[in-house]
């Protein structure tokens, strides 16, 4: 939604979307829509996939929640890749930029930063815990 139909009304103010497909393919330009929708299906289809995995196998929690928080965090780069295609087809039939003109990408960028955030959470959780097994961390002394 963000890339076919969002982005392209904010890059071309007051002008209806069939009124830009139209211009777009007058000038032999392209909103690549089966590419986009492509790539953009990806994220999710993974997603199924390891439901589906967790549904029949004994993966740990903790696997499953970085698989997850990786597919968030790797949202942008199946943004950008789908989204530069048509964003060139805008700059070249209208003489603009090809850069993000709607804000609704934003959402997908901060949910992206937080998993990011997440993951290193769990890499530190998970390399504190490994250390106090081996006994490698010391407990500071309790307070009497």
């Amino acid at each position: 939604m963000q890339i076919l139909w969002l982005n392209p009304l904010a890059a071309v103010p007051g002008v209806e979307i069939d009124q830009i497909w139209e211009d777009m393919a007058a000038a032999n330009e392209s909103m690549q829509t089966p590419m986009v929708v492509f790539v953009m299906a990806l994220g999710p289809l993974l997603a199924v996939g390891l439901l589906v995995a967790v549904l029949f196998t004994r993966i740990p929690p903790t696997v499953v929640a970085v698989v997850y928080l990786l597919l968030l965090a790797l949202g942008p780069i199946a943004y950008f890749a789908a989204s530069f295609g048509p964003g060139m087809g805008l700059a070249d039939t209208y003489g603009i930029g090809g850069a993000h003109y709607s804000p609704w990408a934003r959402p997908l960028y901060a949910i992206s930063v937080l998993a990011l955030a997440a993951l290193v959470g769990i890499g530190i959780v998970s390399v504190v815990r490994r250390l106090r097994r081996s006994g490698s961390v010391r407990h500071p002394p309790s307070p009497a």
